[in-house]
């Protein structure tokens, strides 16, 4: 598809060498950094943690690529079926009472991602994603094992429920109430990962091995 050819010269307050001198650049950066930052500027629209994971990274996949093991490493969600369509799973989100929870897992094996989308109540409309991508350590740290980047993007939706007549209470929390405790929730769910993984398929493991 062709797009419009606009000068750079033309876009106001492009940051580059050709415009901003070295030392105007370290200044600028400088003064962007701070030494705290809000809960709100960091985790406001995206929703971003990560850790190293003393497992190689074809067994973190594999883990994760089976929905029966959210049983194991998540906080609440427990009990996923497959429903009379393929590849839909639902199961339950113990955070709340009586709540459903629909998820489609999206997973590629070569680039090692795992894409989950999922709903309270619903399964039509998957509009809530938890997308996780591995990395090879020994690529980016240089060590046997595997990084793992875990991002939640603020879909509208978490703001209002766009289905409240499924709701099995009007007064039931929707998921949206709890974004700000989002990087603390998956933080807890993340150190469960991290520790099934490295018992049963890490260095620690082998080492205690018969």
């Amino acid at each position: 598809m062709a797009y419009q050819k606009i000068e750079l010269s033309e876009i106001p307050g492009l940051i580059r060498c050709e415009t901003t001198t070295r030392d105007e650049g370290f200044a600028l950066a400088a003064d962007m950094t701070r030494a705290v930052y809000s809960h709100e500027q960091i985790y406001g629209q995206f929703c971003t943690l990560q850790d190293y994971i003393d497992a190689p990274i074809d067994e973190v996949y594999a883990y994760l690529a089976d929905i029966q093991n959210l049983n194991e490493w998540t906080y609440s969600t427990r009990g996923f079926d497959e429903t009379d369509e393929a590849g839909l799973f639902v199961g339950v989100d113990t955070l709340v009472d009586d709540t459903k929870i629909y998820m489609r897992l999206q997973a590629d094996p070569q680039a090692r991602t795992l894409d989950y989308h999922c709903a309270w109540d619903q399964g039509k409309d998957l509009w809530m994603v938890y997308l996780i991508r591995l990395i090879d350590a020994n690529v980016v740290l240089n060590r046997p094992g595997t990084v793992l980047v875990w991002t939640n993007c603020h879909h509208p939706n978490y703001d209002k429920n766009p289905y409240p007549e499924l709701s099995p209470s009007p007064n039931r929390t929707w998921v949206g109430d709890m974004w700000g405790l989002f990087y603390a929730g998956h933080a807890v769910e993340l150190a469960n990962l991290k520790a099934i993984l490295e018992r049963r398929h890490g260095s620690g493991a082998r080492q205690v091995a018969p």
